[in-house]
Formats: structure tokens, C-alpha cells, sequence
């Protein structure tokens, strides 16, 4: 059959769909503060995170990444009063309209013309992630290994400036400052 929608179903046929599992899935940044006169290094993370990834094996440039969402009132520290702070005045995501940080997909580069189960590759996403109510284009660098056709792992990684997204940090006499990225 060589209607356009025979082509459209095996094109779709050929998309393996991935969901971002939280089991398995960890949304992490890490940034330098001083605090109390020592240099400390700040590591936040949550689970919470949803999106969608479409694998074409056969034709690696075929694939597709929906948006990630990632909930940003999840996010904790090791420091309960710390994690207050980010939920209330720097992300504001105790605040229903600011819950959630996306990214939003528009360019993958460098993917490679054939994937091999087993070997990972490296390239890249180019998008819109937008944090509270301010959108900036981000890239980050992914590193994917195809461990069967039912699961891939990987680890994607960008530095974003916080200024950039109007994020401030509260002044406190023990914290006297905060990297930017």
C-alpha cells in the first residue's frame, strides 16, 4: 500500500517511544555557595520529572524528544531551610503558575547515522527552558547508550546562568555568595 497514510504508519512503526521513567530518572544542579566562610558545594535533585522520547534505531535522525517537565517544587538540598528559600523566593515554585521547569526541544545535532546496542554516542539539544515565567534557549550535551530496544539511558548536561532567568539569591548573613551557573 503506497497511500500517505500507509507512509505515515510505518514511519511511526519505526519509532520506538521511550517515557522518562522516575524510578529511573534524576533531575540534578549543582552550584558553589559560601557559607559561613567554607566553600560549599550545593547539589539539588528530585525525581520528578516527565517527557517523552521517540527512537528511531534504524535511522537515528528520525528520533524526537517532546518536552521534559520537570516539577521544581521537588527539588531538595541537604538543607531543609535552603530548600524553603528556593521553593518560595528564588524559583517560586510554591506558587501554582511557577511549579513546573520545561524544556522544550527545537534542534538535536550530531546524532549518528546508525546506533549499535551496547555503545553510547554523544550529541546535542538545542531548546527553550523555561524557568518561572522567562523562556532562554539552552544546549545541552547528551550522552545516550542503547541497552535494548525497551531502554536507553543517558546523561544530558548544560550550564545555565541564573541572572539569566532572574533567579536571586536571598540575602543571608551566612550565605555570602553564590556561583552564577
Amino acid at each position: 500500500d503506497s497511500t500517505p497514510e500507509a507512509a505515515a504508519e510505518t514511519a511511526a512503526a519505526e519509532l520506538v517511544v521511550f517515557n522518562l521513567e522516575t524510578e529511573d530518572s534524576e533531575v540534578r544542579f549543582i552550584l558553589d555557595e559560601m557559607l559561613r566562610g567554607s566553600l560549599n558545594t550545593v547539589t539539588g535533585r528530585t525525581d520528578q520529572i516527565a517527557g517523552q522520547i521517540a527512537v528511531d534505531f534504524a535511522n537515528p535522525q528520525n528520533s524526537r524528544i517532546g518536552e521534559i517537565r520537570i516539577s521544581a517544587r521537588s527539588l531538595r538540598t541537604d538543607n531543609e531551610f535552603r530548600d524553603r528559600a528556593i521553593r518560595g523566593q528564588i524559583l517560586q515554585s510554591a506558587q501554582d503558575e511557577f511549579e513546573f521547569i520545561s524544556f522544550v526541544p527545537t534542534e538535536m545535532e550530531g546524532l549518528p547515522a546508525t546506533v549499535t546496542m551496547g555503545e553510547p554516542f554523544e550529541f546535542t539539544i538545542t531548546g527553550d527552558l523555561t524557568i518561572r515565567d522567562i523562556t532562554e534557549p539552552a544546549t545541552f550535551t547528551v550522552t545516550v547508550t542503547p541497552v535494548s530496544e525497551p531502554r536507553i539511558e543517558g546523561l544530558a548536561t548544560s550550564t545555565v546562568q541564573r541572572t539569566a532567568y532572574g533567579l536571586e539569591i536571598p540575602s543571608v548573613p551566612s550565605v555570602a555568595d553564590v556561583d552564577e551557573a
